[in-house]
C-alpha cells in the first residue's frame, strides 16, 4: 500500500507520529511536508497529496491542518478525490463504507493525537461497502 501524506504548521506532530506507525505497518509513504511548525500555505502541501490520488500514483492521502477544513477544500477540487473531514473514528469508518473515502482530513487542533492515530488505523482497515453506496459516490463528480 501507498499514503501520501501532507500537512501545515498545525499538523506536524501529529504527520511524524502518523507516519511512524504507517511504516510500522509497513506502508509506502511519500512526505510532501512540512516537516517544521513554521507558519506555512496548507494548500501547498495538499495539492501534492490530492494530484498523486488523483493520479492513483498512491492508494490513499492524508491531510492534516488545524480545522481539517482548509485541507479538506483544497482536496476536494481534485477530481477522483472523496476528503473526509473526520473528528472521530465511527466518523472516519463511516467515510470508508458509505463515501469510499479516499483521502482522510484530520484537524489537529481539535483531536488528541491518540484520536488521529485511531482514525487513521479505522481509515486504513475499512472498506467501502459499496451496494446501495456505489450508486450515490458515482454522481459525486461533476456530471458533464
Amino acid at each position: 500500500m501507498k499514503i501520501a501524506i501532507g500537512n501545515d504548521h498545525a499538523g506536524t506532530q501529529y504527520k511524524k507520529k502518523i507516519v511512524e506507525l504507517l511504516k510500522q505497518r509497513g506502508i509506502d509513504v511519500t512526505n510532501y511536508g512540512t516537516n517544521n511548525d513554521d507558519s506555512v500555505d496548507y494548500p501547498d502541501f495538499v495539492h501534492p497529496v490530492a494530484n498523486d490520488v488523483e493520479t492513483k500514483k498512491v492508494d490513499f492521502g492524508i491531510i492534516i491542518c488545524g480545522s481539517g477544513n482548509g485541507a479538506n477544500m483544497t482536496a476536494n477540487k481534485h477530481q477522483g478525490v472523496r476528503s473526509a473531514l473526520c473528528w472521530n473514528k465511527e466518523i472516519t469508518q463511516l467515510a470508508r463504507e458509505h463515501n469510499d473515502a479516499n483521502v482522510l482530513s484530520i484537524p489537529a487542533r481539535f483531536v488528541s493525537l491518540p484520536q488521529a492515530e485511531d482514525m487513521v488505523k479505522t481509515f486504513l482497515d475499512t472498506a467501502f461497502e459499496g451496494g446501495r453506496h456505489q450508486n450515490r459516490v458515482a454522481k459525486i463528480p461533476v456530471q458533464k
